[in-house]
Protein backbone atom coordinates (compact mmCIF):
# COMPACT_ATOMS: atom_id res chain seq x y z
CA UNK A 1 0.00 0.00 0.00
CA UNK A 2 1.23 3.39 -0.88
CA UNK A 3 0.25 6.58 1.13
CA UNK A 4 0.67 9.58 -1.21
CA UNK A 5 1.68 12.59 0.81
CA UNK A 6 0.72 15.98 -0.66
CA UNK A 7 3.19 18.73 0.02
CA UNK A 8 2.02 22.32 0.88
CA UNK A 9 2.23 25.47 -0.95
CA UNK A 10 3.01 28.74 0.51
CA UNK A 11 0.05 30.12 -1.47
CA UNK A 12 -2.51 28.13 0.95
CA UNK A 13 -1.01 29.84 3.67
CA UNK A 14 -2.67 33.47 2.71
CA UNK A 15 -6.07 34.69 1.39
CA UNK A 16 -6.54 34.10 -2.44
CA UNK A 17 -7.06 37.81 -3.27
CA UNK A 18 -4.12 39.00 -1.18
CA UNK A 19 -2.09 36.39 -3.14
CA UNK A 20 -2.68 37.77 -6.75
CA UNK A 21 -2.41 41.62 -5.25
CA UNK A 22 1.65 40.11 -4.45
CA UNK A 23 1.88 38.71 -7.64
CA UNK A 24 0.35 41.73 -9.32
CA UNK A 25 2.86 44.24 -8.21
CA UNK A 26 5.83 41.66 -8.47
CA UNK A 27 4.98 41.75 -12.08
CA UNK A 28 4.59 45.65 -12.43
CA UNK A 29 7.81 46.34 -10.33
CA UNK A 30 10.21 43.70 -11.70
CA UNK A 31 8.76 43.17 -15.21
CA UNK A 32 8.31 40.12 -15.10
CA UNK A 33 5.39 37.31 -16.16
CA UNK A 34 2.71 36.72 -13.94
CA UNK A 35 3.25 32.81 -13.63
CA UNK A 36 7.00 33.05 -12.65
CA UNK A 37 5.61 36.35 -10.29
CA UNK A 38 3.37 33.60 -8.53
CA UNK A 39 6.44 31.12 -8.45
CA UNK A 40 8.15 33.88 -6.09
CA UNK A 41 5.24 34.77 -3.83
CA UNK A 42 4.55 30.87 -3.37
CA UNK A 43 8.38 30.19 -2.62
CA UNK A 44 8.25 33.32 -0.39
CA UNK A 45 5.81 32.04 1.22
CA UNK A 46 6.79 28.65 2.12
CA UNK A 47 9.94 30.35 2.87
CA UNK A 48 8.53 32.21 5.86
CA UNK A 49 6.58 29.41 6.85
CA UNK A 50 9.38 26.94 7.38
CA UNK A 51 11.33 30.03 9.04
CA UNK A 52 8.23 30.27 11.72
CA UNK A 53 9.22 26.78 12.92
CA UNK A 54 13.00 26.25 12.27
CA UNK A 55 15.62 27.06 14.33
CA UNK A 56 18.71 28.63 12.83
CA UNK A 57 19.40 31.43 10.09
CA UNK A 58 17.49 30.50 7.01
CA UNK A 59 18.99 32.31 3.36
CA UNK A 60 16.44 33.28 0.72
CA UNK A 61 17.46 32.92 -2.75
CA UNK A 62 17.50 36.11 -4.75
CA UNK A 63 14.24 35.32 -6.67
CA UNK A 64 12.38 34.60 -3.19
CA UNK A 65 13.45 37.38 -1.70
CA UNK A 66 11.69 39.66 -4.39
CA UNK A 67 8.66 37.91 -2.27
CA UNK A 68 9.53 38.69 0.87
CA UNK A 69 10.37 42.33 0.22
CA UNK A 70 6.75 42.77 -1.53
CA UNK A 71 5.32 41.27 1.34
CA UNK A 72 6.76 43.26 3.89
CA UNK A 73 5.21 46.60 2.29
CA UNK A 74 1.91 45.24 3.25
CA UNK A 75 3.15 46.10 6.90
CA UNK A 76 -0.36 45.50 8.54
CA UNK A 77 -0.72 41.62 6.49
CA UNK A 78 2.89 40.87 7.01
CA UNK A 79 2.78 41.57 10.79
CA UNK A 80 -0.61 39.54 11.19
CA UNK A 81 0.58 37.05 9.44
CA UNK A 82 4.08 36.73 11.16
CA UNK A 83 1.55 36.80 14.34
CA UNK A 84 -0.69 33.98 13.01
CA UNK A 85 2.09 31.30 11.20
CA UNK A 86 5.21 32.16 14.14
CA UNK A 87 3.67 33.53 16.88
CA UNK A 88 6.30 36.51 17.16
CA UNK A 89 7.42 38.63 14.21
CA UNK A 90 10.12 37.42 11.45
CA UNK A 91 12.70 39.90 10.82
CA UNK A 92 14.36 40.26 7.62
CA UNK A 93 18.18 40.68 8.44
CA UNK A 94 20.57 41.52 5.36
CA UNK A 95 23.80 40.32 6.18
CA UNK A 96 25.49 43.77 6.40
CA UNK A 97 23.72 44.31 9.73
CA UNK A 98 26.50 42.46 11.21
CA UNK A 99 23.64 40.50 13.32
CA UNK A 100 24.04 37.39 10.83
CA UNK A 101 27.07 34.84 11.16
CA UNK A 102 28.53 34.90 7.92
CA UNK A 103 29.67 31.11 8.08
CA UNK A 104 28.12 29.12 5.37
CA UNK A 105 29.21 29.09 1.62
CA UNK A 106 25.81 30.01 -0.99
CA UNK A 107 25.37 26.84 -1.91
CA UNK A 108 25.10 24.96 1.54
CA UNK A 109 22.75 28.12 2.95
CA UNK A 110 20.81 27.29 -0.32
CA UNK A 111 20.65 23.50 0.47
CA UNK A 112 20.07 23.86 4.18
CA UNK A 113 17.38 26.14 3.50
CA UNK A 114 16.24 24.12 0.96
CA UNK A 115 16.12 20.78 3.18
CA UNK A 116 14.05 22.90 6.18
CA UNK A 117 11.38 23.62 3.13
CA UNK A 118 11.33 20.31 2.37
CA UNK A 119 11.14 19.08 6.16
CA UNK A 120 8.53 21.86 7.02
CA UNK A 121 5.97 19.86 4.43
CA UNK A 122 6.31 22.74 1.39
CA UNK A 123 6.65 21.94 -2.20
CA UNK A 124 10.04 23.24 -3.30
CA UNK A 125 10.96 25.07 -6.71
CA UNK A 126 14.31 23.93 -7.72
CA UNK A 127 14.42 26.65 -10.38
CA UNK A 128 14.12 29.71 -7.74
CA UNK A 129 16.26 28.35 -4.85
CA UNK A 130 19.15 27.21 -8.24
CA UNK A 131 19.69 30.98 -8.46
CA UNK A 132 21.37 31.28 -4.49
CA UNK A 133 23.99 29.29 -6.30
CA UNK A 134 25.18 31.65 -8.73
CA UNK A 135 27.92 34.03 -6.53
CA UNK A 136 29.52 35.46 -9.21
CA UNK A 137 26.45 37.41 -10.15
CA UNK A 138 25.29 38.20 -6.59
CA UNK A 139 25.21 41.52 -5.59
CA UNK A 140 23.72 41.10 -2.31
CA UNK A 141 25.99 40.56 0.69
CA UNK A 142 27.54 37.69 -0.91
CA UNK A 143 31.32 36.50 -0.94
CA UNK A 144 33.04 33.68 -2.59
CA UNK A 145 34.87 33.45 1.40
CA UNK A 146 31.65 31.57 3.31
CA UNK A 147 29.42 34.78 2.66
CA UNK A 148 25.74 33.92 2.97
CA UNK A 149 23.54 35.53 0.42
CA UNK A 150 21.19 38.04 0.65
CA UNK A 151 18.96 38.34 3.92
CA UNK A 152 18.47 35.62 6.93
CA UNK A 153 15.53 35.07 9.25
CA UNK A 154 16.83 34.78 12.45
CA UNK A 155 14.22 32.25 14.66
CA UNK A 156 15.40 33.59 17.90
CA UNK A 157 16.09 37.57 17.08
CA UNK A 158 13.25 39.85 18.44
CA UNK A 159 15.58 43.41 18.13
CA UNK A 160 14.86 46.33 15.99
CA UNK A 161 15.21 46.14 13.00
CA UNK A 162 18.31 48.18 11.24
CA UNK A 163 17.25 51.52 8.77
Amino acid sequence: MTIAVEELTGQDLIDEDLFHRFVERIVREHQLGREYAARIMDQALAFLGTCAHTSGPLSPSKAVDIGWHTFILYTREYAEFCDRVAGRFIHHEPTDTGLIPVSQAPPESADFTVAALRRAGFAVDHDLWAVSADCHQCTDGCTHSGGDTGCHQLAAHVGTVPA
